[in-house]
């Protein structure tokens, strides 16, 4: 063991030996002073095993008669205690890298420094591990297992941290040079697990105790699963609670606001629909986003104004309220009474029946299974077959009162005669 001595350090060997070892070169039962003032040469130079048995005081700062506890065997005693570990390698190439253990900061230290236990990487000028004066007891544990406790010495977990109010880890961006913005992150573990937003100061994340098993679940493919573990689309909702049903809610608090939600699709037709409730009529909206709103529900529209399917009539489509069409570009047969309109004779309308067994202007039968059937022009057309037969009722009811004149006549005529 060689031990080489500090700048006005003088060491001390306090306690005789209990006894006489074997084979001990040396032996002072009155204690020794070793010292000759000379710093620039070692005072005591063991050049073999050495063996000391009682306490060491190892320092400028040691008495003569240093008093030991029974839990010290070695004390350093200085105006800067450290251990320094001076690595010299018999090999080139081999670690060499230097180390040190530190208790507080230096006298020259300004404002006194701070009390601490740190090591010290001498080689890079670093201290990566301090221990502060002060720390609670289990503030650091590491147990049999490998697991670490922070605030625990049962630690339960790989990592486990305890404490009164709620542990917390924080992750803190310093930020550098414009390019990565300062940001600070906090992920609690109180009565609610949360992730907060420390730079903004907001609250994303939350988790109340007491939530259910698979609240939320991510699975391996992305799906998420609300309430379920094995979610069967991106999104799935599962209920299996009793009269609990499973709801998706879409709320908008702000002014001005809709509460609304999008299909979006890329394929051949990118499209993108939107549900909206429009927040300045409280009327549901069916439109593309951005663009045309072909369907409108009215928030006081009554209850079973359209129904598909009626009562097991799956072919049915029944409408309880008022049906409105309003087209702009609805050609009203109004023409039908204009002088100039063209009104075909009964015996062209019979000829055209006789040869296609249906109405002019009114689609066939055939055409309707083909084409389906334009409601807005059936009715037109109706209306205008209604206005035609409105004026034939009146050519026939203008006939019928001349032959009643005529009639009249011939009647006076015949009494006449007579």
């Amino acid at each position: 063991m060689i031990i080489h001595r500090m700048s006005q350090y003088t060491l001390f060997l306090i306690s005789a030996l209990a006894a006489h070892p074997a084979g001990a070169e040396d032996v002072f039962y009155e204690g020794v002073n070793i010292s000759d003032y000379d710093v620039s040469r070692p005072d005591l130079w063991v050049d073999d095993d050495t063996v000391l048995n009682g306490n060491l005081c190892v320092g400028w700062r040691c008495l003569f008669a240093e008093s030991f506890s029974a839990e010290s065997v070695m004390k350093l005693k200085a105006t800067e205690t450290s251990i320094y570990f001076d690595d010299q390698p018999w090999i080139s190439g081999y670690p060499s890298r230097d180390w040190r253990l530190m208790v507080n900061d230096s006298a020259l230290t300004s404002a006194g420094g701070i009390d601490r236990f740190s090591i010290e990487d001498i080689d890079a000028g670093t201290v990566p591990f301090t221990v502060a004066g002060g720390a609670p007891d289990n503030a650091l544990w590491v147990a049999d297992t490998g697991q670490v406790g922070f605030g625990t010495m049962l630690p339960q977990s790989m990592l486990h941290a305890a404490g009164l109010f709620g542990p917390g880890l924080r992750l803190q961006q310093i930020g550098s040079g414009g390019m990565l913005p300062a940001q600070t992150w906090e992920v609690k573990g109180q009565t609610i697990f949360s992730i907060n937003d420390i730079t903004a100061a907001t609250i994303p994340f939350q988790i109340d105790r007491n939530a259910p098993s698979f609240a939320f679940h991510i699975d391996e493919s992305g799906f998420v699963g609300l309430g379920t573990s094995l979610p069967q689309e991106l999104l799935h909702i599962r209920s299996d609670a009793a009269d609990t049903d499973a709801f998706a809610l879409f709320e908008a608090v702000g002014t001005g606001s809709d509460a609304a939600f999008r299909l979006k699709q890329n394929g051949v037709t990118p499209t993108t629909w939107e549900f909206r409730n429009q927040q300045d009529s409280g009327r549901l909206n069916v439109g593309l986003a951005g663009g045309n709103t072909p369907f409108k529900i009215d928030n006081a529209a009554n209850n079973n104004l359209m129904l598909l399917g009626r009562n097991g009539r799956l072919d049915e489509v029944h409408v309880t309220g008022k049906l409105v069409v309003n087209n702009t570009q609805l050609n009203v047969p109004d023409y039908v009474f204009s002088d100039d309109y063209a009104l075909r004779p009964l015996a062209e309308v019979q000829a055209f029946i006789d040869a296609h067994s249906h109405l002019p202007d009114v689609p066939s039968e055939a055409e309707i299974k083909a084409d389906g059937v334009n409601m807005t022009a059936m009715q037109m057309a109706l209306l205008k077959k209604v206005e035609e037969l409105t004026l034939y009722t009146l050519e026939q009811e203008a006939k019928l009162a001349r032959m009643a004149e005529l009639e009249d006549r011939i009647a006076r005529l015949e009494t006449l005669q007579d």
